[in-house]
């Protein structure tokens, strides 16, 4: 018995952090829209209308007049409300499809082989109607026998949407290859600046070249990954659709503060925080941590400000996912790396050598967390679930710090505070 056909589809969200913006403003339906990254620096996300005005990265005190004129509204950076909109389109796919993996907060990989025929679009317009009429984001939906071939009907079922209806299905090998030729090489999945200009250099200019070059030759030339991805353009899957995220390696937490801070004890609050974050991130993969790196810097772009960046590595006592063992290690960092005299702008907090619970192979007498520590955590992160991120938090982290990041254009958090619910009026 043969197995079935290879079929991916990759869903991914149409100017997601705008389009978030929008579900709760309906009056800027047709209004272009800019969303600005921490300290309200620079633009990370642009709706569709935004972007002949305004390209991406841009500084946002250097186009205040460009955004007034062409009549763009800028938000700041509302990352519960784009997590919690995330989860929700999510959950939406998921319902639809035999097998998803989440790839980033605004895209997913779906598995999906089995499904006959012409129905195959027919749910990828499926998945298009349901996420809009339960979440309010529109998305683009790109079907193809490999997951990089999806990737690329994604990018043309956005590029052209008007033809697409934002559905393109590239299954059919006539199909796959007019669109290979007419996609830029840089498009691929993959395909960054450096290794365009490689490709150009050896005559490889859009995804058809890629395609139809020797494999073996791309991957001695540059990697494994570039002839993978060359097999999979010529509909050969080569990746496999991961079913469980695997533990991260590293998890880090780190902001820009909304000011410049020259003494210590709000920097102390501010490393206590992003070290409580990131034992929240630790716990929820189920890992435990034996070393955390601080580091504090000062602005490194003013020419008037005297620069300075320092980090240390602090060794735990033993693997723990404790909150309090954790900061009290990544604050006696900062007191080792800090210095006076310095107009300090950013810190961070990283914890390192992560493994999961059985895997660190220590010897018999050596110091394991105590139950104590795993039983309160737990009640902790417990209480944060059910009444809401901060609830319950270490002593050192202050429930509205001064120095927290400037976020003077940022919404209401619509889906994740019981105060900010949206209220609708009937006339």
């Amino acid at each position: 018995m043969t197995s079935p056909e290879q079929i991916f589809a990759l869903i991914d969200c149409n100017s997601f952090y705008a389009s978030c913006e929008r579900v709760f403003r309906p009056d800027l339906a047709r209004t272009p829209i800019v969303v600005l990254s921490n300290n309200d620096g620079c633009v990370i996300a642009r709706s569709a209308d935004a972007k002949p005005f305004i390209k991406m990265g841009e500084p946002y005190f250097q186009i205040k007049d460009k955004l007034q004129e062409h009549g763009i509204v800028a938000f700041s950076s509302n990352y519960a409300l784009y997590g919690d909109m995330s989860q929700r389109v999510m959950t939406v796919i998921e319902s639809l499809v035999p097998a998803l993996e989440v790839y980033s907060i605004d895209e997913a990989f779906a598995d999906l082989s089995g499904i006959a025929g012409a129905s195959v679009e027919m749910l990828g317009r499926e998945i298009r109607t349901r996420v809009l009429r339960s979440t309010g984001i529109p998305v683009g939906v790109g079907i193809a026998g490999t997951k990089t071939l999806s990737k690329l009907a994604n990018h043309a079922a956005k590029r052209w949407i008007r033809q697409s209806g934002g559905v393109v299905d590239i299954r059919d090998p006539d199909r796959r290859d007019k669109l290979l030729k007419a996609i830029d090489v840089s498009e691929v999945w993959g395909v960054g600046r450096r290794m365009t200009a490689h490709l150009n250099s050896m005559n490889i200019r859009t995804a058809w070249d890629l395609a139809q070059a020797d494999a073996w030759t791309l991957r001695k030339q540059f990697s494994v990954v570039i002839e993978k991805t060359a097999r999979e353009l010529r509909g050969v899957p080569c990746l496999e659709l991961e079913h469980v995220a695997p533990p991260k390696q590293e998890i880090c937490c780190s902001r820009m503060f909304g000011n410049r801070l020259h003494h210590i004890e709000p920097i102390r609050e501010a490393v206590a925080t992003y070290a409580a974050r990131a034992c929240e991130k630790l716990r929820a993969q189920g890992s435990l941590c034996k070393k955390v790196r601080v580091s504090i810097r000062t602005g490194m772009f003013n020419p008037d400000e005297p620069k300075f960046a320092l980090g240390v590595i602090c060794e735990l006592p033993y693997p723990t996912d404790d909150t309090r063992q954790i900061t009290k290690a990544a604050v006696a960092g900062l007191e080792q790396v800090f210095r006076e005299g310095y107009a300090f702008s950013k810190a961070e907090v990283l914890l390192l050598d992560l493994r999961q619970r059985g895997e660190f192979t220590d010897d018999m007498f050596s110091i394991t967390q105590p139950a104590e520590s795993e039983k309160v955590m737990h009640v902790l992160d417990a209480i944060n679930g059910k009444w809401g991120k901060g609830t319950m938090r270490p002593g050192g982290v202050p429930a509205t710090p001064a120095w927290a990041m400037r976020r003077e254009l940022m919404s209401l958090s619509y889906t994740t505070r019981l105060d900010q619910l949206w209220t609708v009026y009937a006339k």
